[in-house]
């Protein structure tokens, strides 16, 4: 399975990344919705499957572009794991964010060993989860 990493969403559609992403989320976003989280990021990479042109890995940061940036998702699908794609997703990820004071993210404690490796260090945070928003929430309202 070539792999191959982008950091533009060019040519990417919905049916790109409906591969099962999100796996064992209660409401897991549509794929549209998945996309428009895309779209609106600072920054993502992706990793592709060379032969189906579908998406197989992702990153995204959000950020205010100065001193600071969040990564709020990590995702490789289950069958593509092993393979260093995760870890070649946050490399390419620090990188573009390296001018930035600080990059924080939340995630378990067994997940914390993994992102040690990658160069970061634990950290006391806080957070606020509404479930019952978990598969998206768009704004229809137009920006004034």
């Amino acid at each position: 399975m070539g792999v191959v990493f982008r950091d533009t969403l060019a040519g990417i559609n919905c049916d790109q990344l409906s591969g099962g992403f999100f796996d064992g989320w209660p409401n897991p976003p549509s794929t549209s919705t998945f996309l428009k989280l895309l779209e609106q990021s600072y920054a993502i990479e992706l990793a592709v499957d060379e032969q189906t042109g579908n998406v197989v890995g992702f990153i995204q940061a959000i950020s205010d572009g100065v001193l600071s940036a969040y990564i709020p998702l990590l995702e490789v699908l289950p069958k593509y794991q092993g393979q260093g794609i995760g870890t070649t997703l946050v490399k390419r990820m620090f990188q573009r964010l390296e001018g930035l004071y600080m990059i924080d993210l939340l995630c378990d404690p067994e997940i914390q060993t993994y992102y040690e490796k990658q160069g970061m260090q634990r950290s006391t945070g806080m957070a606020i989860r509404h479930y019952s928003n978990q598969a998206g929430h768009i704004d229809n309202k137009q920006n004034d």
